[in-house]
């Protein structure tokens, strides 16, 4: 009940102030005043006002927002988990599988790992870079020990 009419006397205070600055030409501002002043007034028209009140003094609404709000505490918590392992579990067990399958059963080093080729291994029918593709070779040569040395 008093919010109803706390809701009607903003609305047509806001009303009378949209009148003046009509009246003193500036009628962009006074229609948008006219809007903002019309929102209290719909709101208690449509039952909204009523919703809140009935929300805000009722202990078990608020028991209601407390179990969402852990429930988003829940969910965040357990998807940021999921990005700092790498994904779910089904996502895990398939990049387990994915890694031993890339490793030859007699193998060392993983066959798909280009840098743990030696050159003797290399197929002979390539030709030898020439001197400026070395020297841009030794230029990453760097930047692949730092990577590996950080194991990417």
């Amino acid at each position: 009940m008093i919010a109803e009419t706390v809701c009607s006397a903003v609305a047509a205070a806001g009303l009378g102030i949209a009148a003046v600055t009509a009246y003193r030409k500036r009628f962009l501002a006074a229609t948008r005043l006219a809007a903002y002043s019309l929102l209290p007034l719909g709101l208690v028209m449509t039952g909204v006002v009523d919703w809140l009140a009935d929300t805000a003094f009722s202990p078990t609404a608020w028991a209601g927002f407390g179990v969402l709000g852990l429930s988003w505490v829940l969910f965040s918590t357990t998807r940021a988990v999921e990005r700092r392992r790498g994904g779910t579990r089904k996502e895990r067990r398939a990049a387990r599988g994915a890694r031993r399958e890339a490793v030859a059963p007699a193998a060392s080093a993983p066959s798909l790992d280009p840098a743990a080729r030696t050159p003797a291994t290399r197929p002979a029918g390539r030709s030898r870079a020439p001197e400026s593709a070395k020297s841009a070779g030794d230029d990453f040569s760097d930047i692949e020990a730092i990577l590996k040395k950080h194991g990417i």
